[in-house]
């Protein structure tokens, strides 16, 4: 970890912080590392959400997709997008972006958050039994029993056998 990235940290572990002063403080550490910085864009984009400002929080997600991160960040500036627009009501997209993620790479170390977040998707869609399915199928391999049970349960959910 980097100096900056452990100034970062600091930020988000402090507790006597309020939302502003979190905001404040991040905006001072981003601009160290210029306006079209991937990272920097991420963790101010990243602030706003965690304070409620989801409409704020949107383009900078946006931009620090396009000015590139990597993987296990743009892994996560997805799903973080993701969220924060389906709270905007962009519904739809935060479908497409979450259902691209959850496929992308099953072996990849966010896909069970991939998942949990394209299930709560779902649900806002009305697709409850596809979430239930999802969220089964991203559990069933950390279960100690049952994990060939619980996927094949999962996979019945949306694909009844007869």
């Amino acid at each position: 970890m980097t100096d900056w990235e452990d100034r970062v940290a600091a930020v988000w572990a402090d507790d006597g912080l309020d939302d502003a002063e979190r905001v404040r403080v991040i905006d001072e550490l981003a601009a160290e590392r210029g306006e079209n910085d991937g990272r920097a864009l991420f963790e101010r984009a990243g602030v706003r959400d965690s304070a409620g400002l989801e409409a704020e929080a949107e383009p900078l997600y946006r931009a620090a997709l396009e000015a590139g991160l990597d993987d296990d960040l743009r892994t996560q500036a997805v799903i973080q997008l993701a969220s924060t627009i389906r709270n905007l009501g962009k519904l739809d997209e935060a479908l497409d972006l979450l259902r691209a993620e959850y496929e992308r790479d099953p072996g990849a170390p966010l896909r069970d958050a991939a998942a949990a977040f394209y299930a709560l998707a779902l649900v806002s869609s009305g697709a409850a039994v596809r979430a239930a399915s999802v969220a089964l199928t991203a559990l069933a391999p950390h279960l100690p029993r049952y994990t060939r049970s619980v996927a094949a349960y999962a996979r019945d959910l949306v694909d009844p056998q007869d």
